[in-house]
Protein backbone atom coordinates (compact mmCIF):
# COMPACT_ATOMS: atom_id res chain seq x y z
CA UNK A 1 0.00 0.00 0.00
CA UNK A 2 1.09 3.27 -0.88
CA UNK A 3 2.50 5.42 2.05
CA UNK A 4 2.02 9.08 2.07
CA UNK A 5 3.37 12.58 3.71
CA UNK A 6 0.35 14.61 5.00
CA UNK A 7 0.81 18.03 5.87
CA UNK A 8 -1.70 20.96 7.04
CA UNK A 9 -1.20 24.81 6.27
CA UNK A 10 -2.23 27.44 8.18
CA UNK A 11 -3.20 30.47 5.66
CA UNK A 12 -5.85 32.31 8.37
CA UNK A 13 -7.16 32.79 11.34
CA UNK A 14 -10.31 34.39 12.79
CA UNK A 15 -10.78 35.75 16.70
CA UNK A 16 -13.90 34.18 18.42
CA UNK A 17 -15.32 32.96 21.47
CA UNK A 18 -16.38 29.74 22.65
CA UNK A 19 -20.10 30.11 22.87
CA UNK A 20 -19.81 30.76 19.23
CA UNK A 21 -18.38 27.66 18.48
CA UNK A 22 -20.91 25.02 19.55
CA UNK A 23 -24.81 24.32 19.57
CA UNK A 24 -25.38 24.39 23.11
CA UNK A 25 -23.18 27.49 24.66
CA UNK A 26 -20.55 27.09 26.57
CA UNK A 27 -20.82 28.99 30.21
CA UNK A 28 -17.41 29.76 30.33
CA UNK A 29 -17.34 31.20 27.18
CA UNK A 30 -13.00 31.94 26.70
CA UNK A 31 -11.40 33.11 23.72
CA UNK A 32 -11.47 29.71 21.29
CA UNK A 33 -10.33 30.98 17.32
CA UNK A 34 -10.42 29.73 14.49
CA UNK A 35 -7.87 28.82 12.59
CA UNK A 36 -7.89 28.06 8.26
CA UNK A 37 -5.90 25.45 6.46
CA UNK A 38 -5.98 23.62 3.91
CA UNK A 39 -3.98 20.23 3.70
CA UNK A 40 -1.22 18.45 1.55
CA UNK A 41 -0.57 14.55 0.72
CA UNK A 42 2.40 13.54 -0.80
CA UNK A 43 3.84 10.44 -2.20
CA UNK A 44 6.98 9.97 -4.10
CA UNK A 45 5.74 10.69 -7.07
CA UNK A 46 2.32 12.60 -6.64
CA UNK A 47 0.59 15.02 -4.44
CA UNK A 48 -2.79 16.12 -4.00
CA UNK A 49 -4.35 19.34 -2.08
CA UNK A 50 -7.30 19.00 0.03
CA UNK A 51 -9.28 22.19 -0.07
CA UNK A 52 -8.23 25.33 -1.54
CA UNK A 53 -8.93 28.35 1.13
CA UNK A 54 -10.60 31.81 0.84
CA UNK A 55 -8.61 35.06 -1.03
CA UNK A 56 -7.58 37.72 0.96
CA UNK A 57 -10.42 40.03 -0.74
CA UNK A 58 -12.52 37.33 0.67
CA UNK A 59 -11.16 37.37 3.70
CA UNK A 60 -11.39 41.34 4.51
CA UNK A 61 -14.90 41.10 3.19
CA UNK A 62 -16.15 38.65 5.81
CA UNK A 63 -13.26 39.96 8.46
CA UNK A 64 -11.37 36.98 8.55
CA UNK A 65 -7.29 37.43 8.61
CA UNK A 66 -5.78 36.54 5.90
CA UNK A 67 -2.41 35.78 6.90
CA UNK A 68 -0.90 34.17 3.85
CA UNK A 69 -2.17 32.77 0.13
CA UNK A 70 -2.30 28.96 0.63
CA UNK A 71 -0.25 29.02 -2.74
CA UNK A 72 2.66 30.37 -0.45
CA UNK A 73 1.91 27.95 2.55
CA UNK A 74 2.01 24.95 -0.02
CA UNK A 75 5.53 26.57 -1.66
CA UNK A 76 6.99 26.32 1.72
CA UNK A 77 6.38 21.95 1.77
CA UNK A 78 8.00 22.22 -2.01
CA UNK A 79 4.34 22.21 -3.78
CA UNK A 80 3.70 24.05 -7.04
CA UNK A 81 0.29 24.93 -7.27
CA UNK A 82 0.44 25.11 -10.85
CA UNK A 83 1.74 21.15 -11.25
CA UNK A 84 -0.75 19.51 -8.73
CA UNK A 85 -3.24 17.33 -10.46
CA UNK A 86 -5.36 16.30 -8.23
CA UNK A 87 -7.65 18.99 -5.56
CA UNK A 88 -10.16 17.09 -3.40
CA UNK A 89 -12.87 19.58 -1.71
CA UNK A 90 -14.49 18.65 1.54
CA UNK A 91 -17.12 20.72 1.07
CA UNK A 92 -17.97 23.94 -1.13
CA UNK A 93 -17.98 26.85 1.96
CA UNK A 94 -15.90 29.44 1.57
CA UNK A 95 -12.95 29.15 3.14
CA UNK A 96 -12.32 25.54 1.73
CA UNK A 97 -13.26 26.36 -2.07
CA UNK A 98 -12.28 29.61 -2.97
CA UNK A 99 -8.64 30.61 -5.07
CA UNK A 100 -10.62 29.05 -8.01
CA UNK A 101 -7.64 30.09 -10.27
CA UNK A 102 -4.84 28.44 -7.87
CA UNK A 103 -5.09 24.70 -9.78
CA UNK A 104 -4.87 25.60 -13.40
CA UNK A 105 -3.89 21.58 -13.99
CA UNK A 106 -6.17 20.25 -11.55
CA UNK A 107 -8.96 17.71 -11.50
CA UNK A 108 -11.44 18.60 -8.58
CA UNK A 109 -12.96 15.72 -6.02
CA UNK A 110 -16.41 16.53 -4.67
CA UNK A 111 -19.07 14.74 -3.68
CA UNK A 112 -22.69 14.62 -5.66
CA UNK A 113 -24.59 15.91 -2.44
CA UNK A 114 -21.74 18.82 -2.24
CA UNK A 115 -22.88 20.13 -5.69
CA UNK A 116 -26.68 19.25 -5.46
CA UNK A 117 -26.53 21.13 -1.83
CA UNK A 118 -24.69 24.72 -2.99
CA UNK A 119 -26.65 24.44 -6.60
CA UNK A 120 -30.11 23.42 -5.22
CA UNK A 121 -32.85 24.53 -3.51
CA UNK A 122 -31.48 25.04 0.02
CA UNK A 123 -29.40 27.61 -1.38
CA UNK A 124 -32.92 29.63 -1.50
CA UNK A 125 -32.54 30.21 2.19
CA UNK A 126 -29.96 32.99 3.61
CA UNK A 127 -28.61 30.45 6.56
CA UNK A 128 -27.28 27.84 4.41
CA UNK A 129 -26.48 30.32 1.64
CA UNK A 130 -24.33 32.73 3.84
CA UNK A 131 -21.57 29.99 4.28
CA UNK A 132 -21.03 29.90 0.47
CA UNK A 133 -19.32 31.98 -2.58
CA UNK A 134 -21.44 32.64 -5.40
CA UNK A 135 -18.13 33.05 -7.50
CA UNK A 136 -16.87 29.67 -6.29
CA UNK A 137 -19.70 27.84 -6.53
CA UNK A 138 -20.24 29.22 -10.08
CA UNK A 139 -16.58 27.93 -10.85
CA UNK A 140 -17.17 24.82 -9.72
CA UNK A 141 -19.93 24.32 -12.45
CA UNK A 142 -17.44 26.09 -14.68
CA UNK A 143 -14.87 23.26 -14.33
CA UNK A 144 -17.56 20.47 -14.72
CA UNK A 145 -18.36 21.81 -18.09
CA UNK A 146 -14.50 21.66 -18.93
CA UNK A 147 -14.19 18.17 -17.47
CA UNK A 148 -11.99 19.28 -14.75
CA UNK A 149 -14.03 17.34 -12.04
CA UNK A 150 -14.56 13.90 -10.86
CA UNK A 151 -17.90 13.14 -8.85
CA UNK A 152 -17.46 10.99 -6.16
CA UNK A 153 -21.14 9.11 -4.34
CA UNK A 154 -19.75 7.89 -0.93
CA UNK A 155 -17.08 6.10 -0.01
CA UNK A 156 -14.57 5.76 -3.15
CA UNK A 157 -10.91 4.83 -3.05
CA UNK A 158 -9.00 7.89 -5.47
CA UNK A 159 -5.21 5.67 -5.27
CA UNK A 160 -3.43 3.39 -3.36
CA UNK A 161 -3.86 4.10 0.49
CA UNK A 162 -6.19 7.41 -0.18
CA UNK A 163 -9.65 7.68 -0.39
CA UNK A 164 -12.64 10.06 0.19
CA UNK A 165 -15.75 9.22 3.00
CA UNK A 166 -18.59 10.91 2.88
CA UNK A 167 -20.09 12.37 6.18
CA UNK A 168 -22.53 14.73 5.82
CA UNK A 169 -23.99 17.04 8.33
CA UNK A 170 -22.16 20.70 8.75
CA UNK A 171 -23.05 20.55 4.70
CA UNK A 172 -25.28 17.80 2.65
CA UNK A 173 -22.13 16.43 1.03
CA UNK A 174 -19.06 17.13 2.89
CA UNK A 175 -16.39 14.41 2.86
CA UNK A 176 -13.43 13.82 4.94
CA UNK A 177 -10.41 12.26 3.18
CA UNK A 178 -8.18 8.96 4.40
CA UNK A 179 -4.57 8.54 4.18
CA UNK A 180 -2.58 5.60 5.10
CA UNK A 181 1.15 6.36 6.74
CA UNK A 182 3.64 5.02 8.34
CA UNK A 183 1.63 5.93 11.81
CA UNK A 184 -1.45 4.24 10.62
CA UNK A 185 -4.78 5.37 8.87
CA UNK A 186 -5.01 9.48 9.19
CA UNK A 187 -8.35 10.82 9.03
CA UNK A 188 -8.62 14.85 7.75
CA UNK A 189 -11.58 15.35 8.65
CA UNK A 190 -12.35 19.14 7.88
CA UNK A 191 -15.27 20.65 8.81
CA UNK A 192 -16.98 17.20 9.90
CA UNK A 193 -15.52 18.32 13.37
CA UNK A 194 -14.22 21.93 13.52
CA UNK A 195 -12.01 21.40 17.30
CA UNK A 196 -11.25 18.05 18.66
CA UNK A 197 -13.77 19.27 21.24
CA UNK A 198 -16.96 18.95 18.76
CA UNK A 199 -16.15 15.48 18.15
CA UNK A 200 -13.89 14.54 22.09
CA UNK A 201 -17.60 16.31 23.50
CA UNK A 202 -20.16 15.15 20.99
CA UNK A 203 -21.33 18.94 21.19
CA UNK A 204 -21.93 20.22 17.54
CA UNK A 205 -20.52 23.31 15.41
CA UNK A 206 -23.44 25.40 14.65
CA UNK A 207 -23.04 25.45 11.60
CA UNK A 208 -24.94 22.38 10.16
CA UNK A 209 -27.06 21.08 7.82
CA UNK A 210 -28.28 18.07 9.89
CA UNK A 211 -27.18 17.84 13.50
CA UNK A 212 -28.07 14.22 13.69
CA UNK A 213 -26.03 13.02 10.55
CA UNK A 214 -23.27 15.63 12.46
CA UNK A 215 -23.28 13.93 15.80
CA UNK A 216 -23.06 10.19 13.79
CA UNK A 217 -20.05 11.44 11.80
CA UNK A 218 -17.77 11.65 14.55
CA UNK A 219 -18.20 8.52 15.27
CA UNK A 220 -17.62 7.79 11.54
CA UNK A 221 -14.78 9.30 11.99
CA UNK A 222 -12.74 6.57 14.45
CA UNK A 223 -14.37 4.23 12.59
CA UNK A 224 -11.70 5.10 9.73
CA UNK A 225 -8.69 6.06 11.69
CA UNK A 226 -5.97 3.97 13.19
CA UNK A 227 -7.01 5.69 16.68
CA UNK A 228 -8.96 8.76 18.11
CA UNK A 229 -5.61 10.70 17.85
CA UNK A 230 -5.17 9.91 14.08
CA UNK A 231 -8.27 12.21 13.37
CA UNK A 232 -7.16 15.76 12.11
CA UNK A 233 -10.06 18.45 12.74
CA UNK A 234 -10.64 21.55 10.01
CA UNK A 235 -9.80 24.54 12.32
CA UNK A 236 -8.37 23.41 15.52
CA UNK A 237 -5.36 25.65 16.59
CA UNK A 238 -4.19 22.66 18.63
CA UNK A 239 -2.86 21.14 15.49
CA UNK A 240 -0.12 23.04 15.24
CA UNK A 241 0.45 22.59 18.69
CA UNK A 242 0.46 19.16 18.72
CA UNK A 243 1.78 18.16 15.51
CA UNK A 244 5.85 19.19 14.69
CA UNK A 245 6.76 21.57 11.71
CA UNK A 246 8.58 20.19 9.43
CA UNK A 247 11.26 23.18 9.46
CA UNK A 248 12.15 26.08 11.23
CA UNK A 249 11.40 28.28 8.92
CA UNK A 250 8.03 26.51 8.53
CA UNK A 251 6.76 26.74 12.58
CA UNK A 252 3.38 28.33 13.23
CA UNK A 253 2.75 27.83 9.93
CA UNK A 254 2.91 24.23 8.78
CA UNK A 255 2.54 21.02 11.03
CA UNK A 256 3.40 17.63 9.83
CA UNK A 257 0.30 15.06 10.19
CA UNK A 258 2.26 11.60 9.36
CA UNK A 259 4.61 11.61 12.31
CA UNK A 260 3.84 11.16 15.98
CA UNK A 261 2.18 13.95 17.84
CA UNK A 262 4.19 15.64 20.21
CA UNK A 263 4.25 14.34 23.71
Amino acid sequence: MQEYEVYAVKYGRHERRSRENFIIADEHDVPMPLDFYVWAIKSPDRTYVVDTGFSKEIGARRQRQHLRSPGDGLKMISVDTAKVEDVIVTHMHYDHAGNGDLFPRARYHVQDREIDFCTGRCMCHDIFRRSFEFEDVAGMVRKVFEGRVQFHDGDEELASGLSVHHIGGHTKGIQAVRVWTKRGWLVLASDTTHFYANMDQERPFPIVYDVAQMVAGYARLSKLASSRAHIIPGHDPLVLARYPAPSRETEGIVARLDVEPRA
